[in-house]
């Protein structure tokens, strides 16, 4: 009897960093399905890879599933919710499909395939791209092919706005005339980024308009395919670039568009009200917040949110706490937003007992203390800075009293009395007393963080003076400095990531050209903060996209390109380590910012800049001449 023909396993599994490379030196094109260990991969995708590998029969296709959380390579993967699949070819990577959006998952294997033929029957060339979450250091020679919103920088002074091509359009190949349109029309682009939304973020993009009858409708198509999502200003002029993007785009309905705006971008390419080609905020607040929604680091940097508040912006800790956060989230985030805060930081944490008495150390004498601890360690809490002209006093105003009973009969409009929680005599939203319990309530939820920064040798002959003013005023305090003269082995160690690549050479010897400067920056995310106002690697790239960034203005060339930042908090702990050696970091972190610090916290941080008052600069540290 003829035996059970053996099935074959459709996905390979790589499940760490040693068979993530061997796979990589497979023939042929894998798509790879980059997953978190906590959600599993994307099974809505295994019908279709099934389908196409029984009607390809192709050997140069493979299929393999990758868990982000135990392969090195995949580090800037973890944390993400949304389903990603990356093309490799060659050990390269040569396209990104980021949601389960089964179309364009289809189309992109077959362009793939096709092209990874051409390479191997006819000895094409493979055309490699990078994508940023796959950058282990940043490049500190080559140019970003990519560049994401880390790497963006915006000029206080500019008035910008969100600006989407939306799916129809870029389906019909309308975007870059779309986009050269908007050029033509005096707009500058500051950030591009092509990205599909999931119904649920798009869903969050549009929440006011869920009570429309055509939401649904809208959500599905603005789901249903890739959008362009930019940034746009209008330089050298004193308008509102959110008025004069929404005349230049026309009215929402595309046959008034036709009538009375033919010149318009939704008369040239719309079809109807839903498939009208572009999106435009409608007003400087609603800009506001679609930026925090696309570019959460885009206000840190540039006081965006400053310049939607009037006066001087004040910031204030809100939590909100388990049992509303399980249930109401979105409905206190959107009364948060009704109010005009805006969300400076978020994170989502897990506290310990020990964290809730620390928290709340003057309140252990009281009656109800057992049960805040109790509710406090239930389930995650989500900690929000928030900015508002008078943040703090319009913040506990819109609480209303802390007593629930108190707060439903005196103030049944408060939020307190409206996300009163069914069993408990705990409120469930909090808000600090003043501006200064404020500042320490923040530093608590979001610590500060260290990063290596180094002004290189011409850089620091050149513009040491003008560097250094600029740090310190995007609110940075210099925790250490040491200038010093890296020898040839202290030079090749410091960028050994970058060993056997063709520019590895030069940047050595050009790094012990001289004296560099040498800093440890402490500030809110400081990594990430550093990085924006470095601007990208490449100055030609940097003058386009971020003018004002200390490349954009001092770099000479994509080698001698001025400053050195690490690319995360790790390699910025690995590379202090290396240049200051073991220093006591968290009393430094204790000396200039205080000493109440949430540690060792899960959850993403969208953070916010020079809102912020910022601690007292550091003196200036001895500089010590040294060779290594």
């Amino acid at each position: 009897m003829a035996g059970k023909k053996k099935e074959i396993t459709l996905q390979i599994t790589i499940n760490n960093q040693e068979h993530w490379e061997e796979t990589l030196s497979s023939k042929g094109l894998i798509v790879v399905d980059v997953y978190q260990a906590w959600c599993g991969p994307c099974k809505t995708a295994v019908s279709l890879f099934r389908k196409i590998k029984n009607e390809l029969g192709d050997d140069l296709l493979q299929f393999a599933v990758a868990e982000a959380d135990s392969v090195d390579s995949l580090e800037k993967y973890r944390g993400k919710c949304e389903p990603t699949f990356l093309f490799l070819a060659g050990g390269e990577l040569v396209a990104v499909v980021r949601s389960a959006n089964a179309p364009l998952l289809q189309k992109t294997i077959l362009e793939q395939l096709a092209a990874e033929k051409k390479v191997v029957n006819q000895g094409a060339e493979r055309r490699a791209i990078k994508d940023e979450a796959l950058v282990e250091e940043e490049e500190e020679t080559a140019p970003l092919l990519a560049q994401t919103e880390d790497d963006e920088l915006v000029p206080a002074d500019k008035s910008c706005t969100v600006a989407i091509i939306k799916p129809d359009a870029v389906a019909h190949g309308k975007a870059d005339e779309i986009i050269m349109k908007i050029q033509e029309a005096g707009f500058e682009i500051l950030a591009n980024e092509e990205r599909t939304m999931t119904e649920s973020e798009a869903r969050d993009f549009y929440q006011h308009r869920a009570g429309e009858e055509e939401f649904q409708e809208l959500i599905q198509f603005m789901s249903s395919g890739p959008c362009h999502v930019l940034i746009i200003s209008k330089p050298g002029e004193e308008e509102d670039a959110v008025p004069a993007w929404r005349e230049f785009i026309g009215p929402t309905d595309v046959d008034i568009a036709k009538k009375e705006k033919p010149e318009s971008l939704r008369a040239q390419y719309g079809t109807e009200v839903l498939y009208n080609a572009v999106h435009g905020s409608n007003d400087r607040q609603q800009a506001s917040r679609e930026l925090a929604f696309f570019f959460p680091n885009f206000q840190a940097s540039h006081r965006t949110t400053e310049e939607a508040i009037p006066g001087n912006p004040e910031r204030t800790l809100a939590l909100i706490r388990p049992e509303i956060l399980k249930s109401r989230k979105d409905e206190v985030l959107q009364s948060i937003r009704d109010a005009g805060f805006s969300i400076a930081m978020q994170k989502e944490v897990m506290l310990t007992e020990q964290q809730v008495q620390e928290f709340y150390t003057e309140h252990t004498d009281e009656d109800y203390y057992p049960a805040l601890v109790e509710q406090m360690t239930s389930g995650p809490v989500l900690a929000l800075a928030l900015v508002q002209e008078h943040a703090v006093s319009h913040w506990r105003n819109l609480l209303g009293p802390t007593d629930i009973t108190k707060a439903i009969s005196e103030a049944p409009h408060s939020l307190r009395a409206q996300f009163s929680p069914k069993d408990s005599t705990i409120n469930q939203l909090h808000g600090s007393s003043t501006t200064e319990e404020a500042e320490k309530e923040i530093h608590f939820f979001f610590p500060v963080e260290h990063t290596l920064a180094a002004i290189k040798p011409d850089a620091l002959e050149e513009h040491r003076g003008e560097i250094l003013e600029r740090i310190q005023g995007a609110g940075f305090t210099i925790s250490q400095i040491k200038e010093t003269s890296l020898s040839r082995e202290m030079a090749e160690e410091f960028y050994k990531e970058h060993k056997g690549k063709p520019f590895y050479d030069q940047l050595v010897n050009y790094m012990c050209r001289g004296p560099c400067l040498m800093m440890i920056l402490s500030k809110e995310s400081a990594v990430q903060e550093w990085r924006a106002l470095m601007g990208p690697t490449d100055p030609a790239e940097a003058q386009k996209s971020a003018p004002d960034s200390l490349r954009s203005r001092f770099a000479k060339s994509i080698l001698q390109n001025t400053v050195h930042g690490s690319s995360n908090l790790s390699h910025a702990m690995q590379k202090i380590q290396f240049i200051f050696g073991d220093i006591d970091l968290e009393r430094s972190i204790e000396e200039s910012f205080g000493k109440t610090t949430l540690h060792n916290t899960p959850g993403d941080t969208m953070h916010s800049d020079e809102m912020t008052d910022s601690a007292a600069s550091a003196g200036e540290a001895d500089k010590e001449q040294e060779n290594l």
